[in-house]
């Protein structure tokens, strides 16, 4: 078996099969790094502005990266597995495992697609590593599967590479890791990937060598860390609340603790995407299908926390709306899941905003970028082209995607055009003190009135 199947065994064509917010990117690096890359997608709409250099999605500095890629040629999209399967010494697949339908498990339909479409094809021997999120042991599963499939068998191998991207930040994320994972079965194809994260490793990012389950549960471990800290912290704030404490002020000396640290301790709307609540679920389903359900039932509480501050985000509101939301006109500032990104995907946002109208109220939503989204998904709701225009003769105002842009706002230019000067912060991101001093109702979550 050689890997990869080079004269002086040095990598030099890869393919990227998926290119959504993760392919996307790992493509554009890849070329930036000076290797030339194909990527691969079924969806021929997204491959055509791919190849015109336009992002389908917003991620802030991808764009030049991809630009460049372009423009070098060391970057080309296809949608064709013939193309791709002849094309690379290394595949590194990076489709979607969104959550199925009516269930907490993984639906992972796209990956075992895709590895079907390409291992059939793969006629010489290569190295296919996955960067999707996965329940753990699919790895192994695909390994042996691949080693049947492909014309050359074994001689395909399959490693698992997680990746750990943060949307908004995704480019920085590639470029400066905090650390690599390496899931591999042997050391051919470990040194093909010490050669892909040279320049990295090189600058200092730790590469750690593991099985290929042990790199498959570091990525499900970390988001349910993330996401019990999270959750941990609104809990507080729901404690906060009956106890007339301040969240925030609870968070800032909490953060100074060095066995606990500040990330991610920020209280709030919660947490959404298309990541932490979909990979939380599906890591309580593995559990239990392999009999250590208890193990994890704590994430049942954590995703519990989650959806209830989206409630509590309601009551507030309603309480500032005098007790009913039916007739009331709400103005919302921000549908992302989070501030820099385009992504609606399970926004507490957006569920709020559309809880709202399902209520009575008459919602008008304005987002830097993410109103096209927004608008496919709840087309019921008004939508605003700047914050002014969205809280226009409002009652009750809301902040609950935290852009700068609403951060920096003006208490009193918005107080001149709403109906009523009531506002609930729900990422505790502005400072009472100016909006209260401009006469406005502030409640935020977690924070005494």
């Amino acid at each position: 078996m050689g890997l990869p199947p080079t004269v002086d065994g040095t990598v030099r064509r890869i393919t990227v099969l998926g290119t959504g917010y993760l392919g996307t990117v790992h493509a554009a690096w890849l070329a930036e790094t000076g290797f030339d890359v194909l990527g691969m997608d079924a969806d021929s709409a997204k491959v055509g502005a791919l190849s015109r250099g336009v992002l389908p999605f917003y991620e802030p500095g991808l764009e030049p990266l991809l630009r460049s890629g372009l423009k070098s040629g060391r970057l080309s999209f296809t949608t064709s597995y013939v193309e791709a399967a002849a094309f690379g010494d290394l595949h590194f697949i990076c489709v979607g495992t969104p959550q199925r339908a009516g269930s907490y498990r993984a639906d992972l339909s796209q990956l075992h697609s895709c590895l079907r479409a390409l291992g059939t094809l793969l006629d010489r021997p290569c190295l296919v590593v996955g960067k999707s999120t996965v329940p753990v042991g699919t790895a192994e599963t695909l390994a042996e599967r691949l080693s049947v499939i492909s014309p050359v068998g074994a001689a395909c191998e399959l490693a698992w590479n997680p990746e750990f991207l943060r949307e908004g930040h995704a480019v920085h994320d590639t470029m400066r890791p905090d650390r690599i994972v390496a899931g591999v079965t042997s050391a051919r194809a470990e040194a093909v990937l010490r050669q892909v994260y040279a320049k990295q490793i090189a600058a200092g990012a730790p590469f750690l060598v593991t099985d290929l389950a042990t790199a498959e549960m570091v990525k499900v471990a970390a988001n349910a860390f993330l996401a019990t800290k999270i959750s941990f912290i609104n809990a507080m704030a729901e404690v906060c609340e009956a106890t007339n404490a301040d969240v925030t002020m609870l968070s800032e000396a909490l953060g100074l603790d060095p066995r606990i640290g500040a990330a991610a301790l920020q209280p709030g709307l919660g947490f959404g995407g298309g990541c932490l609540p979909k990979d939380i679920r599906a890591f309580m389903a593995r559990a239990e299908e392999l009999g250590v359900e208890q193990a994890l039932s704590f994430l049942r509480e954590v995703d519990a926390i989650n959806m209830r501050r989206r409630a509590r985000m309601v009551d507030l509101a309603r309480e500032l709306a005098g007790g009913s939301l039916r007739g009331q006109t709400i103005g919302v500032l921000g549908v992302a899941f989070k501030p820099d990104s385009d992504d609606i995907r399970d926004s507490p946002a957006l569920d709020v905003a559309a809880t709202m109208h399902r209520l009575g109220a008459a919602v008008t939503v304005y987002d830097p970028v993410a109103l096209v989204n927004a608008r496919k998904a709840h087309a019921e709701l008004n939508y605003a082209g700047s914050a002014l225009e969205a809280v226009t003769s409002a009652d009750v105002t809301l902040l609950l995607t935290e852009w700068q842009e609403f951060r920096d706002a003006d208490p009193e230019e918005l107080g001149g055009v709403v109906a009523k000067r009531n506002i609930v912060d729900g990422r505790n991101a502005l400072d009472p003190d100016p909006w209260r001093d401009a006469g406005w109702t502030y409640r935020a979550l977690g924070r005494p009135y």
